[in-house]
Order: structure tokens, then sequence, then C-alpha cells
């Protein structure tokens, strides 16, 4: 059965006046939340609009509704681990943000619970969009909105890509490919969604995405973005694994763009093994800059290029190599960079930011449940992983703020499981397309003037303070 959804207006002398004449449909605690805290930062800040100038309303009719409150009552619920159309509930509960939004959505039947409109009319808004739109949307408003909005100029950013797993035997989900688990090294259907992460102090905003089937190789996907993402600027780093090696795009990204990229070899390459080599015979071996790292050793090896050959050698830039020697276990790594200013822990140091990046996909995966898709059609998918991805943004950015700059380094899982969300000394009353807040005080004191049917809804409040 589907739950139908009002959007209610705030009025509270209209609603005041109802609740006087004996008309309440329903009464609920303002209740304390970190979530609220977070939309409504997002909102005071001026970066919730960013969405919907950013994101087209395709909508013919039914703008009752203001677009703002649906993708902050839909991310809200996100960030609050809800992630089925049905599951998007009543979820923004302190009276401040109410206030500020100036509307909520409320149950028809005067019944506060899960729902956002009626699901069908979310579903047909939905429909009205390809996964492309929402992707797109997600990348405009963090490129052309909330980085110049908030004077964030990244100049190292991290480039990665995630396997989204779903069930292998439904055939149904759309768009999907089907590769092997890097889980389970078995068969498995999926996505993959494609990231660069911009490092902001002491977190980090994930600026561009791109997204395709499991199977596609990881540049396939990447390299479009890589070559053209405006969030590169002259001077910048990127931040490469061994998926994304390519000496053509690292010559573009030099030659055309002046941005450096730092990369790890691969042990059957000739540039590698020469490296190695050289390390070795010059003996010239270093602490490694990274004081858990007590047992490598590491060397400065330049001019590393001529030994990593692109189809056309001599539109090919210079590498200078990082050569780390595990003494414990007598394994070498090679990381190579198209910056040869850099000494050898320098290389290594930049080198180890990328784990950052890992840790945004295990949070989006492990607590954000961005795998968790309630429908095989995919614009539903992609509204679910672009609500998903601003809901984490959100995060980032409350931490980067005056009002949440106390919560910088520290991740939303843990710090939902210590919030202790309280009922606030406020409460909201609802009647008809209306809402409106009052103090407990007046309250008790409406409570006295009112018969027998509202005493009742408004017992049943107060009785949960």
């Amino acid at each position: 059965m589907c739950i139908v959804i009002k959007a209610c207006r705030q009025n509270k002398e209209s609603v005041l006046a109802k609740v006087r004449a004996g008309k309440l449909d329903s009464a609920a605690l303002s209740i304390s939340s970190l979530v609220d805290e977070i939309i409504l930062s997002m909102h005071t800040s001026g970066i919730l609009k960013f969405l919907s100038t950013n994101i087209q309303d395709k909508r013919a009719d039914n703008t009752v509704i203001p677009y703002d409150l649906v993708w902050a009552s839909a991310i809200a619920a996100k960030m609050k681990v809800k992630t089925s159309l049905t599951d998007i509930p009543y979820a923004i509960s302190d009276h401040r943000t109410l206030a500020k939004l100036g509307y909520t959505l409320i149950e028809t039947e005067g019944k506060l619970g899960a729902g956002l409109m009626r699901e069908g009319s979310l579903r047909a808004l939905l429909g009205k969009y390809q996964a492309e739109d929402l992707f797109n949307g997600y990348n405009s408003v963090v490129q052309n909105q909330v980085l110049p909005h908030l004077n964030l100029v990244p100049n190292i950013h991290i480039l990665d890509c995630t396997d989204l797993e779903v069930n292998f035997k439904n055939k149904h989900y759309e768009q999907s490919g089907i590769s092997v688990s890097k889980r389970t090294n078995s068969p498995c259907r999926g996505y993959k969604l494609a990231t660069i992460r911009g490092i902001v102090g002491d977190t980090g905003i994930i600026e561009d995405i791109r997204f395709g089937p499991i199977n596609v190789h990881d540049m396939s996907l990447s390299e479009r973005m890589i070559k053209h993402s405006p969030v590169f600027r002259s001077g910048d780093i990127l931040i490469n694994d061994r998926g994304f090696i390519s000496r053509p795009v690292m010559n573009y990204l030099k030659r055309k763009r002046n941005v450096d990229t730092y990369v790890p070899l691969r042990n059957n390459m000739d540039a590698y093994r020469l490296a190695v080599e050289c390390a070795i015979q010059n003996n010239a071996w270093s602490k490694h800059p990274n004081p858990k790292r007590s047992q490598q050793r590491i060397s400065l090896v330049p001019h590393v290029g001529p030994y990593w050959e692109s189809a056309c050698p001599s539109t090919d830039v210079d590498l200078n190599a990082c050569v780390v020697w595990d003494m414990e276990n007598g394994q070498y790594f090679v990381f190579v960079t198209t910056d040869t200013s850099k000494l050898a822990r320098d290389i290594i140091k930049i080198y180890e930011l990328r784990p950052e990046i890992e840790e945004d996909y295990r949070q989006l995966k492990d607590f954000w449940k961005i795998e968790d898709f309630k429908s095989t059609k995919i614009n539903m998918i992609a509204f679910h992983i672009v609500c998903v991805l601003f809901g984490y943004l959100f995060f980032q950015l409350y931490t980067m703020l005056p009002d949440g700059e106390k919560l910088a380094g520290k991740s939303l899982p843990v710090l939902l499981k210590v919030y202790d969300a309280k009922p606030q000394s406020f409460v909201v009353l609802y009647t008809d397309y209306e809402f409106g807040v009052i103090t407990l005080l007046d309250m008790m004191e409406l409570y006295s003037a009112c018969g027998q049917v509202v005493r009742e809804k408004i017992k049943a409040v107060m009785e949960k303070i």
C-alpha cells in the first residue's frame, strides 16, 4: 500500500487558530538530529539550493512540493541509511530545519511515518531522467557551484574505480555487466563507479564521477574524465593506481594540462626492472618517511622515461622513480612521476595519500549502502547513488564549516552511533496543508483550551517527553 504524503507550508498563526477550533491532523516532538544539523547547515550556507539550480526540475505538475525539499528529504534519508523510495522518511525532524526550509512532509492520514510524496509519483518523476542527467548534475553542482562558492581549490587529486555488485542471478539490472568479483573471485554482476577525489585539508571531496558496467576497464571508463576534467589546473597532481597505467594519458596530462601523474609500476615492466637494478647498484638508500614503515628503504632513480615508451616515443615525457625496498621480505616497489623535480621522499609521501579514496569507498559501501539498490532500473540506481554521494559530500562540507569543524577527521557512521538525539522543547503541529512550531509551554496552554479529540493527540506527544 502506498502512503500518500502532502507538503505542508509553515503558517503558525493559521495552525493555532484551527487547533483552537478543534482541527489537528497530527503533532510531533522536535527531535535533535545530526543529519538535521547538516541539512540545515547546507541550507543556510546556500549549498542546498545548488541542487535545484543544476539538476532540472522535470515535473510538469505537482510543484506544490518544493524541488529543494524533494532533494533535502531524499538525501537526509540516505544519511540515515534509508535506501528505498518507500523508506525515504519524514526525515527532517528538527524545528529549526523545518522553519528554515518553510515546508515539511506529512502523511495525509495524519500519521508520521515513512514516505516521500506518493511512491508512484516519485517513480514517475525519476522516470523523466536519464542516468546521465543525474550523474552530470552531481558533477555540475560540485564543480560549478560548491567549489567556487567555498573557494576550494584542491591541487592534489586521487583517481580510482570501485565495483558495485548486484545479485548475479538477476539479469534485469539495466546496463549492468558481468565480471569476476574482487571480493570472492567468482562471477559477479554489477556496475563500476570512477571518481576523482580532491584533497581539502584533513578531508576530501568527490569532485568528478563516471559510471558504467562492471566489465568495462578502469581506464576505458575514466580516460575522457582524466583528460578533460575541469577540476584539474596547471601545476596539479593526480595520483593513480596500477589500473590506470597509461603512457599516452600521462604524456597528455603533462604536455597539454601541466598536471603531474604519480603511479606505481607493475613488476613485469622494463622501467620497473631498470629502476630496481639501478637502485641496488647505487646502494643509496634512505629511511622511509613514514615511521610505520621502519623496515623499508627508498631510493631515487631519475630518467627512467626512455624505458617505458609509448607508440610515439618522441612525445614521451621524462619520468623519475622512487624505489621502495622492503627489507623484511626482500620485495621492491617502484613509483614513478612526471614531476622530475621531486625527491624520493616527496614521491612516496604524495603517493601514500592514495588510500584515502579507498576509505571513501569502504564507508560508502559499509555504512552508506551505496550498493543497496531497490530497483533494477538504471535511473533509479543512478538516483540512489547520487543521493548517497550528495549525503557524503554534505557531511564532508559540514566539517569544513564553522558549524561542524569540530567534527573534522571523524566519520559520520561513528558520530551517529554516539550522537544523543534528544527531544527539543518544541512541538510541530499539522493541520491541512500547514504546520506550525510552538514551545512546550504553548502546548500546555493549548491543551487546556481544546476539546477532547485534540487533547488526545497532544497527550500522545506529551507522553514521549
